[in-house]
This record gives structure tokens, C-alpha cells and sequence, in this order.
């Protein structure tokens, strides 16, 4: 049983906003409160309103889970929904998202939710990654294991250590801004442990950012290929789901490669 108290939602709101970076006296002023009532806010010597906890959320930019989770420990219900991709309410947000994966045909897109698992992938995804495996399937139905794997994508990278240690510090970054984001820190883990992973990844610099486009390069049975990828996300998502969903589309990033998209069966 969850501990709904005073002090527990005032220790997970200062958590955030040390997560944020930010002193007392910088979120009271950014959220339009006294210093005063939030110092007793996160000690526990007031409680929070319902109100409270939203503009503070919104001011520390709060995700939508974790918002729940704050209203939860404050007393309070959750008010936003986590609604299964298949279930009748979004059907037809599922109906925007397969018609955006089957436009980037014949070049690789995938549905992916916060911890990296594929949710949906297009054909030239799947053809993509046969070609990359021998003609077999992945093993795995997560982005971060099939590139960290060593039995996997990986041997297929010619820039595995660029890109592995760009999507890595993606990882690690998501694990530091949601500390409660126990699947995040256990993935995390999970990709340190692989052989070959530089002892230094297990360090993070907060200062360090991922790259802003992430490329990849393929040298596989004879080919060279280059893509670069762009994000997609759901623009103010009243649902969890939607919320912790992103698209990312692959371009190529030469003729050869576009070529090579076009004729692979």
C-alpha cells in the first residue's frame, strides 16, 4: 500500500525539482508560490492541494505517469488515463500512426514507446534488419538490445560505438530525469553489461547532450549504407500511452543507400 502522506508527496516533488536543477526559490517563483509554503510543502509540514500538485508538474515538467504518481501520493485520484494502443478510443491515432509508417516506405520507421520497445515497425524495417541478420528475424523486440547485442544488429553497425554511445546517453539522461523510472535504470544496467560496452559509459556527464541527428552506418554482406533518423512525438498527449510513444523515421543519407531501399525484397 502506497504511503499517501504529506511528506511523501513533498519528498517526490523535491526530488523533481533536484532533478530539474533548480532551487526553492527558483520553482516558487517560476510556479508564482512562496518559497515559504513550498519549503513546507516538501518537508511535509503542508499539504498540497490538488491544484498545487498540477502547477508545480507543470512548471517541473512533470510526465504524465509520474503526475499520477504524485497525485496518487498526495491523496489525490489520477486523472490521466493509460489507454492500450488497440484499445477502441485510440483507434484512430493507431490509424495515424500505420499510415505514417506505411508514407516512409520503401525507408525504415518505427513505433517505439519510452523504454525503446518496438511497438510497430513498417516492411522496409523488417526487410531491413533480415538483410542486416542473414535473413532472420531479431531476437529481441527492443532498439537497445538488438544494437547492443553482440549476437544481433551489432555486428552490422560500422559506427556501433558512435551510435551506441549516442543512444546510450539518451538512456541515461531518461533514467536521471525520472528516478522513480525503475524499467529505465534496470535497461540501463542491462546495456552496461554487455561485453565490449568503454568502462567510461558507466559514467554520466549531466552537461553531455546526445547528438542532435542520430546516423547510422551499416557495412554489411557487401553493402554500405547510411541512414539519419528523426523523432516524432504526439504534440500535448492527454494519455499515458501517447504520452510515452515516438516515431522514428529513418532517411537515407546518400543515393547509394536510397538505391539500395528501393530495391530490397
Amino acid at each position: 500500500m502506497e504511503n499517501k502522506t504529506p511528506a511523501a508527496v513533498g519528498a517526490m516533488l523535491r526530488e523533481w525539482r533536484i532533478v530539474r536543477r533548480l532551487s526553492q526559490l527558483d520553482l516558487a517563483l517560476q510556479a508564482d508560490i512562496s518559497a515559504r509554503h513550498l519549503s513546507y510543502v516538501e518537508t511535509g509540514k503542508a499539504q498540497p492541494s490538488r491544484d498545487m500538485i498540477a502547477r508545480l508538474s507543470d512548471t517541473l515538467e512533470v510526465p504524465l505517469r509520474q503526475r499520477n504518481a504524485l497525485l496518487v501520493a498526495g491523496g489525490f485520484a489520477p486523472v490521466y488515463p493509460e489507454t492500450g494502443l488497440d484499445a477502441p478510443k485510440l483507434a484512430q491515432m493507431r490509424y495515424a500512426v500505420e499510415a505514417m509508417l506505411a508514407q516512409q516506405e520503401p525507408y525504415p520507421a518505427f513505433l517505439l514507446n519510452k523504454h525503446w520497445d518496438v511497438l510497430m515497425a513498417n516492411e522496409a524495417a523488417k526487410k531491413l534488419n533480415r538483410f542486416m541478420l542473414g535473413g532472420r528475424d531479431s531476437k529481441h523486440g527492443n532498439m537497445l538490445r538488438q544494437i547492443f547485442d553482440p549476437d544481433d544488429l551489432r555486428p552490422a553497425f560500422a559506427n556501433w560505438e558512435e551510435l551506441a554511445g549516442n543512444l546510450l546517453r539518451h538512456l541515461q539522461n531518461e533514467a536521471a530525469a525520472a528516478p522513480a523510472d525503475g524499467k529505465a535504470q534496470a535497461l540501463l544496467d542491462e546495456m552496461l553489461a554487455y561485453p565490449g560496452v568503454p568502462r567510461h559509459w558507466r559514467h554520466r556527464t549531466p552537461d553531455s547532450a546526445p547528438a542532435p541527428v542520430l546516423t547510422t552506418s551499416f557495412d554489411r554482406h557487401g553493402e554500405q549504407l547510411g541512414f539519419f533518423s528523426t523523432i516524432t512525438t504526439f504534440g500535448t498527449p492527454r494519455d499515458v500511452t501517447l504520452a510515452e510513444l515516438h516515431i522514428e523515421s529513418c532517411f537515407p543519407a546518400d543515393a547509394r543507400t536510397a538505391a539500395f531501399c528501393r530495391r530490397l525484397r
